[in-house]
């Protein structure tokens, strides 16, 4: 549905026109002889138009969005509002130190509350998204290697159940991927992890808790075998909501670490961004850290550039990384407080815990019953599409019919059939509830009516799409 198809000669909606007294003089080459080809719509139309069109989304505002690894919890409004204030907005990102030091300064406290959050030896605020910041990781161990003169070190390990960028950042970077499978626990195997380490080793990437849902005992031993090969450890940020307060990645010796600002610190999330993958670094990669980042003098606040850091690996992108979204972060720390932080980790992993058992309950498998969530976790219907033909892909499409987002299917791939779910901690007992209601009454359906539920989502704008045919013969062309 486009706004072009309201259009009609003559309707018009200027009463919110922005009014300036400003009229640049165009040369008349460059004048237009044309009109513009925008919709002509009423200003009603336009309204309903558009509100029409949010209804048909769904978001976080309005449905339960379980999307397990993304963590798509409540954004507080006070954050955006207060953001949103003219004297941040108006700033010019090449506006000279001394008319930048609130700014400056609200940067250097978010650089030193991450810093204390995760146990690193300093932050920086640059990296534009969780994929940048990772990035950068990576960029900083290689010339940290470099730099001692350790070419041979070409190697980066990879859990089976890692984030698809892990691999992909690494092989961006110039290594080799080698990949280390996980048990039945969901845990890295010791004896497989050594025989993958030696002179060839420049680190490995962890999310811990990992993407599995469940938290790696064995770090500190993993951390020690590495180091003691002469490699680093790349701390992958994505879930670190389930531990904000009560463990550090640093404490875990970690090198390096992205926070995904967008997701645990609650910046606006979807649509593809914008996003932060703020930094955090142990003193082996202090010296490599992407400019620039904020630090003092007895002068005031100020970036510390290529000219100072003079082993950094550059830039990310032109002046200091997504300001807004780190304001938004900054807002979001101070009302939290250090008695607030804690109590994020603690109702997502009892949200997350109270799920899993009552999905459990009603009939759905655990792909790790004998451990305990963190803030996410996972079911598998293997069972259930060989004995029903029923697909983690049929509950994600009926569930929309339920008024509820589905959680993240088919990822991590070595789980058959999965439903990675995370509720977060801003969601209610009654919310969950619900959710666990459509979940059996789902699987009830299937011994039933599987037909049903494989023509779903029925209430959905548009119905179940044929998944091969959108790959093959993508239709991108509107025809109004």
């Amino acid at each position: 549905m486009l706004i072009f198809e309201h259009s009609r000669e003559g309707r018009q909606a200027t009463a919110q026109a922005p009014k300036t007294s400003y009229i640049p003089t165009i040369p008349k080459e460059l004048q237009r002889t044309t009109k513009l080809g925008l919709p002509e719509v009423s200003e009603l139309g336009v309204v309903r138009h558009y509100t029409r069109l949010s209804q048909k989304n769904f978001s976080i505002d309005t449905h339960f969005y379980p999307l397990g690894s993304c963590t798509m919890k409540y954004n507080p409004r006070v954050c955006n509002s207060l953001a949103m204030n003219d004297g941040f907005l108006s700033l010019h990102p090449l506006a000279d130190k001394s008319l930048s030091q609130g700014i400056l300064s609200c940067m250097y406290d978010l650089q030193e509350i991450l810093q204390d959050v995760t146990g690193m030896c300093a932050v920086t605020l640059s990296p534009m998204a969780g994929a940048q910041g990772e990035f950068s990781g990576i960029a900083m161990i290689k010339k940290y290697h470099e730099e001692r003169k350790d070419f041979e070190r070409n190697e980066i390990i990879c859990p089976d159940a890692a984030h698809g960028t892990n691999p992909a950042t690494a092989i961006m970077c110039g290594y080799k991927v080698k990949e280390i499978r996980t048990n039945r626990d969901g845990n890295i195997n010791i004896h497989d992890l050594i025989p993958l380490l030696g002179p060839q080793t420049a680190g490995i990437m962890l999310t811990n808790p990992s993407t599995l849902g469940v938290f790696e005992p064995n770090i500190k031993e993993i951390a020690d075998l590495v180091h003691e090969a002469g490699g680093l450890l790349y701390y992958d940020g994505a879930n670190l909501n389930a531990i904000l307060g009560k463990v550090r990645p640093g404490d875990m010796d970690f090198d390096v670490i992205h926070m995904n600002l967008h997701k645990t610190f609650s910046t606006p999330h979807g649509g593809g961004g914008p996003g932060s993958g703020a930094i955090g670094v142990g003193r082996r990669l202090v010296p490599y850290m992407p400019v620039p980042y904020v630090s003092k003098n007895e002068e005031g606040f100020y970036y510390v550039d290529e000219s100072q850091a003079e082993k950094t690996i550059g830039r990310l992108s032109a002046f200091a990384g997504n300001i807004g979204v780190n304001l938004r972060a900054y807002i979001y720390t101070l009302l939290l407080g250090k008695q607030g932080m804690p109590r994020i980790a603690e109702f997502a992993t009892l949200n997350a815990n109270y799920l899993m058992k009552e999905l459990e309950r009603v009939g759905f498998q655990l792909a790790f019953p004998s451990r305990r969530a963190s803030h996410e976790f996972i079911v598998t219907l293997k069972k259930q599409a060989k004995d029903l033909d029923l697909t983690a892909t049929d509950v994600a499409k009926t569930l929309l019919d339920y008024g509820m987002h589905a959680p993240t299917v088919y990822f991590p791939l070595l789980v058959a059939e999965c439903m990675l779910i995370e509720p977060t901690e801003t969601e209610s007992k009654q919310t969950i509830d619900k959710f666990v209601v459509a979940m059996a009454d789902i699987l009830k359906q299937a011994h039933t009516n599987i037909e049903a539920i494989k023509q779903a989502p029925h209430s959905a704008p548009n119905r179940r799409l044929d998944d091969a045919k959108a790959v093959k013969q993508p239709n991108l062309v509107f025809n109004g």
